[in-house]
């Protein structure tokens, strides 16, 4: 049996990523409970991973539960082993946690290795960086917004406002004080 060594990067300004160690027999769930773990989340949100080619462009979903309309028909995470998953040329995969905070790491095989006797897998091998507070930096900005965007609803109404609410805009338009709006 094979131990399989990933680097667990997470898209944010900061450099924040985890080395962690997991069985090749383990499962994407596996990984998927190794990576909430190591940065800390409480693991109650979805999550997927995505295969995607050496330039990490994202393709097929891989979700942790199955959302299809049968049950049975989609494959989850729990469905698909590491050691098929996964090798020394296809090496990449897209984790992405939480869909409302959409936490996107970049995992990637940096080896293949024998099990080290005495060692519980996974195993968290290094910790660099800490994960961001509050919202993640991503790459929308609300720094531009015209601050008085909405400044024209500020105001109180006055008369001059009401005034086009009087009786002789109504009959303009063909409406009377004797119209049922019932």
């Amino acid at each position: 049996m094979m131990v399989y060594k990933f680097r667990v990067i997470l898209d944010a300004e900061e450099d924040v990523f985890r080395d962690i160690a997991i069985l090749e027999e383990d499962t994407l769930e596996d990984l998927h409970n190794a990576i909430v773990n190591a940065f800390g989340f409480d693991g109650l949100e979805v999550a997927s991973f995505y295969t995607c080619d050496d330039d990490w462009t994202q393709d097929e979903e891989i979700p942790l539960f199955d959302t299809g309309d049968t049950p049975g028909e989609m494959k989850t995470m729990a469905d698909y082993t590491l050691r098929t998953t996964l090798t020394e040329e296809d090496n990449k995969i897209i984790y992405v946690y939480d869909f409302l905070n959409m936490f996107t790491f970049f995992v990637e095989l940096a080896a293949i290795e024998e099990v080290e006797v005495g060692i519980a897998y996974p195993d968290l091998l290094f910790s660099h960086g800490e994960m961001p507070t509050g919202s993640q930096d991503l790459a929308f900005s609300a720094e531009n917004v015209d601050d008085d965007l909405y400044g024209e609803f500020d105001d109180d109404y006055d008369e001059e406002d009401l005034d086009m609410f009087s009786d002789d805009n109504f009959e303009d338009l063909g409406m009377d004080d004797s119209h049922n709006w019932n």
